[in-house]
């Protein structure tokens, strides 16, 4: 909020480019000035403790508080710092926390102690969540602030009385921030619920309001228009089954587009990441799957559906509907509306698996053809029309959170 605030009189350069200038009172000094780093200081838990992990004492790690039990104990005022992970180096995520009193920290973050003479420790939080860490992070396969790097951190100070002050004007503001942010993250999820909600109705309901309605036999499904058929997917399309062998993939467009749940994040494939070359898909014996199918996940995440707009080869996570007497974009619609049907019909091992059977005995309704051309256009209607209110929330998220 540029210009709101009132600025300093003078300031100067700070001699570290990601800071800038600071205000001609304050001085640069490093994170192991002000804080003591803990992390080899951590106490094991005695007996008593450690049976007290159905307590109140909470546990923190790289992505806050969870629910297990650790191997340390603290019970002082601290700062508490990720050093890896992917919450960590996410985006506008904050990574420093305050706490206080009895917690169980993991291996994942660091342990400072501020010192209090030099240092509020509300005021550490904050220059820590504004420090550049891909300055300090080191590791060959993972990235990770280890705590050497983590010591020679650069932050701004002042005096402790104006920290405080600072301090206390950021906690109030970023609990303004973080309120809005909420609130618009709950629009988001109520976008979605309304989103499906309105979809599954004309899917499952029609759009004549007035329509006489009989019962479909299926429980998730309840009433239908009356003049609707209710059949199993086997009827009104084939079922494709992917072959087991995986072929050799490549970067480089050459081929058959290989698809996974990756690919599926829209409601059609245009295009994948990998591809298969002709003679990785001869060598594997890759069934190629037309354009126009109803491709779904057969693993775990059920309800996903995309139809695809090219040749495509699918892997074993994946099963295909090629509609015979069914609009494409509508049984798309239905299956994405048929987790719990998959849920229940899924065989377990280490994932929940349909298997070729479960996929041909979805129920389906059917409406006439008419009325699936009228749906599929509404549910595109109705799918934009939700996508952009979603979008405008979630670019108000992202402005908040810079």
């Amino acid at each position: 909020m540029p210009g709101k605030y009132q600025a300093y009189p003078e300031y100067k350069d700070s001699g570290v480019e990601w800071l800038g200038e600071i205000p001609c009172h304050w001085s640069l000094t490093k994170v192991k000035y002000v804080s003591t780093c803990l992390d080899g200081a951590r106490i094991p838990l005695n007996a008593q403790e450690r049976g007290e992990r159905q307590g109140n004492i909470p546990y923190w790690g790289a992505t806050r508080i969870v629910d297990y039990i650790a191997g340390w104990l603290f019970d002082e005022e601290l700062v508490l710092l990720g050093e890896d992970g992917a919450p960590f180096f996410e985006e506008y995520k904050d990574v420093a926390f305050n706490v206080s009193g009895k917690i169980w920290p993991n291996n994942h973050v660091h342990v400072l102690r501020p010192e209090l003479s030099k240092v509020e420790p509300r005021f550490l939080k904050h220059a820590l969540n504004r420090a550049d860490f891909h300055l300090y992070i080191s590791g060959s396969t993972r990235d990770k602030l280890n705590q050497s790097g983590m010591n020679e951190i650069f932050i701004r100070i002042c005096e402790r009385s104006e920290q405080q002050k600072i301090a206390n004007f950021l906690d109030h503001e970023t609990a303004k921030i973080d309120t809005l942010i909420e609130e618009q993250q709950s629009l988001i999820r109520l976008l979605k619920e309304k989103r499906q909600a309105v979809i599954s109705h004309a899917v499952t309901k029609g759009l004549n309001p007035d329509a006489p309605m009989k019962d479909s036999g299926v429980e998730w499904l309840g009433e239908v228009p009356e003049h609707w058929g209710v059949t199993r997917a086997k009827f009104v399309a084939d079922v494709f089954v992917p072959q087991r062998n995986k072929p050799e993939l490549n970067e480089n467009q050459d081929g058959i587009a290989w698809a996974t749940m990756d690919d599926m994040k829209s409601s059609c494939i245009t295009m994948t990441q990998l591809s298969v070359s002709m003679s990785a898909q001869i060598d594997a014996g890759s069934k190629v799957l037309k354009p126009g199918a109803v491709i779904a996940s057969c693993v775990g995440n059920f309800g996903v559906a995309s139809i695809n707009e090219i040749d495509v080869i699918i892997n074993q996570q994946l099963q295909a509907y090629i509609p015979q007497s069914i609009s494409a974009e509508y049984l798309r619609e239905v299956v994405s509306l048929s987790k719990v049907y998959f849920e229940l019909v899924g065989t377990a091992a280490t994932l929940v698996y349909v298997n070729q059977q479960g996929f041909e005995e979805l129920p389906v309704v059917v409406p006439p053809v008419s009325e699936q051309l009228k749906i599929n256009a509404i549910v595109l209607g109705v799918k934009d029309k939700y996508d952009q209110l979603m979008v405008l929330a979630d670019e108000q998220v992202s402005i908040l959170q810079v």
